[in-house]
């Protein structure tokens, strides 16, 4: 970043970041402007040391920031919320749970452990942090960021805890935990969400799923091939058995003629019911190798509740690489019966955001590069990197011109895809350019590596397609400033 670029990004940024003054004392809140314009800055690493020697500060004196001094990094967090609430607001929203991982050597910082890495493909000892991911047709910015602390490594070494700065009341909380507190806490600040989507392993985990349903919040799932439903709804019997005692209502029951529920994959495979849906292709996005084209079909099945009764309907939707037959995945939705197909893949989908935002937040503003080992300076450079992230978000839709329309994206009732948007050639989304409750415990594992994506070759068998989705772009920050 040359001279002329500070000049013009630095006052659009002072006036950004006294919407923090809240969170700090008059000691820390200096130290908020170096921080952030060293993550945004031109330093190939962007760790304490070298954003303090860019800056002239003592990188003690930056190390204490994030440590010792006294500011309150929630409160950041739940003003960050806030913004996003209050500027942008969309009737489209979608909310991304996802989780990424950071490398580290040696045993010393908090919450590391040999662990699935999505940043290197493999087994690799990294401490691995949850996100909550806020994207609509135009904008896209981390909204929450959380340490995972394994169980059998940590948690139960408190010893080990207290030596890396882990305070007693942090424990071990499943990934899906910490993420349905993320998501209570931005819904506490204001953000509302049309639709929330994530993977399998959060998809699978049926206390996350009714979680979200108490909050009244509808989701896209992927769900494991494991995942049980039925394809026609049980039948109930509610004649007094000998479990009911007292003059009570008999309690409902499964008839035992009734099948069990199927697996999704035994569904693609054998339901007699998903063989008569015919298959409809569709553009999903295009990639840095082509087009990626799927084939879904859709119906509606009946989930089993806490009590092993059915409930009401839900979506299953399955789909397939065009290209790559084998690789299949399988979608469930809470949304209203009359949700239209496009919509649910629209949602499903549009999971390649939060990837987009890893990316930007490690290779422009250095999330990775921390070398902080305690567990207070990790996290408050998570909710650090969401405040920068925010910034660079928000200065690229202000200087990337007009922005699109409201009406772009999925609504959560399937009445926000006009059907004139999912003819053939017009996409259903454009890419994205891009109050709290207690705080909830503090868990998850990997970002998922990005799968190959077909060739353009073969896509006449593809024969003509919806198109749904779109890869955005990556700009960097200079480029930004360039607009």
């Amino acid at each position: 970043m040359n001279a002329e670029t500070v000049l013009r990004i630095k006052p659009a940024l002072t006036e950004y970041l006294h919407e923090f003054d809240g969170g700090f004392g008059r000691v820390s809140r200096r130290h908020l402007d170096t921080y952030v314009q060293g993550q945004l800055g031109p330093l190939e690493r962007k760790s304490v040391e070298p954003i303090a020697d860019a800056a002239g500060t003592p990188p003690r004196t930056l190390q204490e920031f994030l440590s010792l001094l006294r500011w309150d990094e929630r409160a950041v967090r739940d003003r960050l919320q806030q913004r996003v609430a209050r500027r942008h607001a969309h009737p489209h929203a979608v909310g991304i749970l996802d989780e990424t991982s950071f490398p580290k050597k040696g045993a010393k910082t908090a919450a590391v452990q040999r662990q699935y890495c999505g940043a290197v493909g493999k087994t690799e000892n990294c401490v691995v942090s949850v996100h909550l991911g806020y994207a609509t047709p135009d904008f896209h910015t981390l909204l929450d960021g959380e340490v995972y602390l394994p169980e059998k490594t940590w948690h139960k070494d408190r010893q080990r805890c207290r030596a890396a700065g882990i305070p007693d009341d942090v424990v071990y909380r499943p990934k899906w935990q910490i993420g349905l507190g993320q998501v209570r806490r931005a819904l506490v600040n204001g953000v509302r969400f049309a639709w929330l989507t994530f993977d399998e392993y959060y998809g699978g985990n049926g206390l996350f799923l009714r979680g979200l349903e108490e909050l009244g919040q509808t989701y896209v799932a992927e769900v494991p091939t494991d995942f049980r439903v039925w394809t026609k709804a049980p039948d109930i019997l509610y004649r007094k058995g000998a479990r009911d005692r007292g003059d009570g209502p008999p309690r409902p029951r499964l008839k035992v003629k009734n099948n069990p529920p199927a697996e999704v994959r035994h569904i693609l495979r054998s339901s007699p019911i998903l063989r008569a849906v015919p298959w409809q292709k569709y553009h999903v996005k295009d990639g840095s190798k082509g087009p990626q084209v799927w084939e879904a079909k859709h119906l509606l099945v009946w989930w089993k509740n806490e009590d092993g009764l059915p409930t009401r309907p839900y979506h299953l939707v399955i789909a397939r690489n065009v290209l790559e037959p084998n690789v299949v995945k399988y979608f469930f939705s809470n949304a209203p019966e009359s949700t239209a197909t496009e919509t649910l893949l629209v949602v499903a989908f549009s999971r390649h955001k939060i990837e987009r935002m890893f990316e930007d937040t490690k290779g422009e503003l250095g999330m990775d590069h921390f070398e902080v080992r305690h567990w207070r300076s990790i996290q408050r450079h998570l909710i650090l990197s969401c405040v920068s992230h925010l910034f660079l978000a928000e200065f690229h839709e202000e200087h990337r011109g007009e922005k699109s329309g409201p009406d772009r994206g999925p609504g959560p009732h399937g009445d926000g895809l006009p059907r004139a948007g999912l003819a053939p050639q017009g996409p259903v989304l454009p890419p994205a350019g891009g109050g709290d409750q207690p705080a909830a415990p503090y868990d998850p594992t990997t970002q998922h590596p990005r799968g190959p994506q077909p060739p353009q070759a073969n896509l006449a068998a593809a024969a003509r397609p919806r198109r749904v989705l779109e890869e955005p772009a990556h700009v960097s920050l200079a480029q930004l400033v360039a607009l």
